[in-house]
């Protein structure tokens, strides 16, 4: 048995939710019994929505804020700290997989230290680096390298995202990581389906608007197009720390031209992705350069091309095949590509090409199966699957 640690998980939309779901479905069809120490989904979402073979999902109640969201030291500690009992006196796994935050990292080297059990620290992102480009105090961002570095060092395994992150895991740590990649649900984020195109054209920004993505951008960008194009929209699905500002900003624009939606399932994003001129996504220059908005890899498996401003691996991602626009953080130069999304809207030829490309190169799928056998790897001496 196989036990994995995350305080997000299916159904509640998010790349970790995303990916740990691959991971948990691969291993369940790879023949392991999973089980998942998780928290309850936040309101409007059913935990009676997933059911995988083999798995059993054990949620409890965690802190969450006004908006749904697990984000905040408080809220945190509101799933670690069951979660270390929940780990301590669960069935002994042969192996357990942990998620960031790099607390709950902590808390399951202690638990797997106490147990003599190996763990797999899932590094799907460097939180001391990223609390940084939030202007988090120094102190904050120092205490919690600490906490991040103890976590991983204390794994048999590091999986990394990204060839960045892995080269940044040497850097700061000095810990060799096994990159796996990152991807999309393909069988959620297709081309094929319900698709909110037919009305006005709009663009799309899906997933959290937070200090490290700056999406107020968009909202800068699109007002510079409305004298030339009065007929477009501009769509954000979700919350984030940054969206009452960019509300606020939106007033300003007037005419109901930018529109408000709260989160929604995969497919219900599908949806939307599937209708809209361009996806939008962004990550401040001065912020987290290394982050990467997986919405990415959604926007284009569903054939929809992606508007993209900053820089980092965002920017060559999208010029490795022609997969939309790519522009710096300027308000002017995301009006210049706005424009053009609606100028030239993909055809279907191209729709096609871009889910086709998605589904070849970037689907969780087999992102999950290179996790699979980086853990099977540690297990190539005895059988133990059970």
């Amino acid at each position: 048995m196989i036990t994995v640690v995350s305080r997000i998980f299916l159904p509640e939309p998010s790349a970790a939710s995303y990916r740990l779901g691959a991971l948990v479905r691969g291993l369940s069809a790879s023949g392991w019994q999973v089980n998942v120490i998780t928290s309850a989904p936040p309101r409007g979402f059913s935990k009676d929505e997933i059911a995988i073979k083999n798995v059993k999902i054990n949620r409890r109640w965690v802190l969450r804020d006004k908006d749904g969201y697990l984000r905040g030291y408080l809220n945190y500690l509101s799933f670690d700290i069951p979660a270390f009992f929940r780990l301590l006196f669960t069935r002994r796994p042969w192996a357990v997989v942990v998620e960031p935050p790099p607390t709950t990292g902590l808390i399951v080297r202690f638990v797997c230290g106490i147990r003599r059990i190996p763990y797999v620290y899932y590094a799907a992102d460097l939180w001391a680096d990223a609390v940084l480009s939030t202007g988090s105090p120094g102190f904050v961002a120092k205490w919690l390298r600490r906490v991040e570095r103890w976590s991983l060092r204390g794994a048999s395994i590091v999986l990394s995202v990204s060839g960045e992150l892995t080269e940044r895991v040497v850097e700061l740590y000095g810990i060799e990581s096994l990159t796996v990649g990152n991807g999309v649900d393909i069988s959620s984020f297709e081309p094929t389906g319900e698709s909110m195109r037919g009305g006005n054209p709009y663009f799309l920004y899906a997933g959290t608007a937070s200090e490290v993505h700056g999406a107020m951008i968009f909202v800068e960008g699109f007002e510079k197009i409305q004298e030339d194009f009065p007929e477009a929209k501009l769509l954000f699905i979700g919350h984030g720390s940054d969206r009452k500002e960019i509300e606020r900003r939106s007033q300003e624009v007037g005419n109901g031209a930018i529109e408000f939606r709260s989160r929604m399932s995969p497919d219900e994003v599908a949806k939307w992705i599937r209708g809209a001129v361009a996806t939008l996504a962004s990550v401040r220059p001065d912020g987290y350069f290394r982050a990467f908005p997986t919405k990415m890899y959604a926007s284009i498996a569903c054939g929809t091309p992606v508007i993209y401003a900053g820089i980092g691996p965002g920017r060559k991602f999208l010029k490795s095949a022609s997969l939309g626009w790519g522009v710096d953080y300027d308000p002017a130069q995301v009006a210049t590509a706005m424009e053009l999304a609606l100028a030239t809207p993909p055809s279907e030829i191209e729709r096609e090409r871009l889910a086709s490309w998605a589904a070849e190169n970037v689907s969780l799928d087999v992102v999950a199966k290179r996790a699979i056998a980086a853990i099977d790897s540690m297990n190539r001496t005895e059988n133990v699957r059970a």
